[in-house]
């Protein structure tokens, strides 16, 4: 048979949409509607695959299924990882999530002025505390870091004005996000100072007398997820704002609350006091909320900012907005903001609570208590380690192990390290580990299961009676 013939047989062998609805609905509690424009879909999805070649067998009603999943999913973090981008980077405190919860219900009074019953600005939400937290003179927030910084470029240095920034700040972040693109997509022009590894003063201010005709503005961006060591040089924030023009300071992750282990990272404060006009800062990495990007700085600079028509795309949605509301809150204390912000606290942990949870751990999952090392993630403090423990599970096939997690509901992810499936309690949170401890055991026995039910197949095959040879001939 053609392969042509071949493909038209396999299309018609699909079954019919309302049958595969059916089958959908079984059980499940979905509407009619639902499922049929359901299996609509795998069915288109499952024809495209056939015309392109496709000659596996999959089980359509699993595929149709999947999509009654409410996404994303709720994951457990084993990985030690604080701050992972992929699992959507800083947890919430319990005081954002039902700040969102309670922002979700009905209407919301997002830019209306309940005093005087007129319009307002979202970011009048915020403003208030963005200036308790950091004494700027103003500050608002956008729906990202990345459009924070954008807008900040845009607003001070659009229209062809020229951009200052030494060559070992043009750096390249997650997902392909470049200095220099951002500086483009602004409408500014780049200049660009200094070298790799040494910038002075004295670069900047050549460049700025240069350019002086054009109102120059510095960019200092934070080398979030690498740094240079060795022969190195930069100039501080403090010198930065001395030179007499406008500086823009981008610190990418966000400290507001000081901890031990952040002694490297930028505060958004000091940055305010050296006189930057404008900084910015995400919202979802030490501060521990939400996406969203903030701005902080000068009245003017801010205002600028907020008339740019910028500002309308990249504004924040209400329910980050009210996470963000309430995170920020939690920073009026830093011992209170230690404690409830998920990041922080996993950052603060005490080792023998640590050691604690590992113990607990792999005495009911029967694995073994290692010593690790987790990462604060999110292109923070990418040299610093985090010594702890974590609770290695064996298994003949690592990677089969860690999918069955991944499988497991809640889902957990691990880590893969020397051969052995790796889940560190540093990630995980009190109340987690006894649905980790479920997942776990539940994943465990199916590739155990699996594994005898392949050693099994392996046996009867090799022990199979062979047919006996023909005798020699005369015998």
């Amino acid at each position: 048979m053609s392969e042509v013939l071949q493909v038209r047989a396999r299309l018609r062998a699909l079954p019919a949409a309302d049958q595969l609805a059916g089958r959908i609905a079984d059980g499940a509690r979905v509407s009619a509607g639902e499922a049929i424009s359901i299996a609509r879909a795998v069915l288109r999805g499952r024809r495209a695959e056939l015309h392109a070649g496709a000659d596996d067998d999959p089980d359509l009603l699993a595929r149709a299924r999947e999509r009654l999943r409410p996404g994303p999913r709720r994951v457990l973090n084993g990985t030690g990882v604080v701050i992972h981008t992929n699992l959507g980077r800083a947890p919430l405190a319990a005081a954002a999530s039902r700040a969102v919860a309670a922002a979700a219900e009905g209407y919301a009074d997002l830019e209306l002025d309940l005093r005087h019953g007129r319009r307002s600005h979202r970011d009048a939400h915020v403003r208030h505390l963005l200036r308790e937290l950091t004494d700027a003179e103003d500050g608002l927030a956008v729906n990202n870091a990345a459009g924070a910084a954008l807008l900040a470029v845009a607003a001070l240095a659009g229209g062809g004005r020229a951009v200052v920034v030494s060559r070992g700040h043009l750096v390249e972040i997650g997902g392909g996000f470049r200095v220099p693109d951002v500086i483009a997509q602004s409408g500014a022009r780049l200049v660009e100072v200094g070298t790799t590894n040494r910038t002075r003063r004295a670069d900047y201010e050549r460049a700025l007398y240069a350019e002086r005709e054009h109102a120059p503005v510095v960019l200092r961006v934070h080398q979030s997820n690498f740094r240079a060591v060795g022969f190195v040089e930069d100039v501080a924030i403090e010198q930065l704002c001395e030179i007499g023009v406008p500086v823009i300071d981008d610190i990418g992750s966000g400290a507001l609350t000081e901890l031990p282990v952040l002694t490297d990272e930028p505060p958004a404060r000091r940055s305010v006091e050296a006189g930057a006009a404008l900084t910015c800062f995400s919202g979802d990495k030490l501060l521990g909320g939400p996406q969203a990007g903030i701005l902080i700085g000068r009245a003017e600079a801010i205002e600028a900012c907020r008339r740019h028509p910028l500002a309308r795309a990249l504004r924040i949605g209400r329910l980050p907005l009210a996470a963000l509301v309430a995170t920020l809150a939690l920073h009026r204390d830093p011992a209170q903001a230690r404690r409830a912000i998920p990041a922080l606290a996993m950052l603060d942990i005490p080792a023998e609570l640590l050691e604690q949870r590992a113990a607990r751990l792999a005495h009911a999952t029967g694995g073994e208590v290692v010593e690790s090392v987790a990462r604060v993630g999110g292109g923070a403090l990418p040299l610093l380690a985090l010594p702890g423990p974590a609770v290695a599970l064996e298994a003949t096939r690592p990677d089969r192990l860690a999918a069955a997690l991944r499988a497991g509901e809640p889902p957990l992810i691990p880590r893969i390290h020397d051969g052995r499936v790796l889940i560190d309690p540093r990630t995980l949170a009190e109340d987690e580990l006894a649905l980790a401890t479920d997942v776990i055991r539940r994943a465990v026995l199916a590739t155990h299961s699996d594994s005898e039910a392949a050693q099994a197949e392996r046996a009867d095959r090799s022990t199979a009676v062979t047919p006996p040879s023909a005798p020699p001939a005369g015998s």
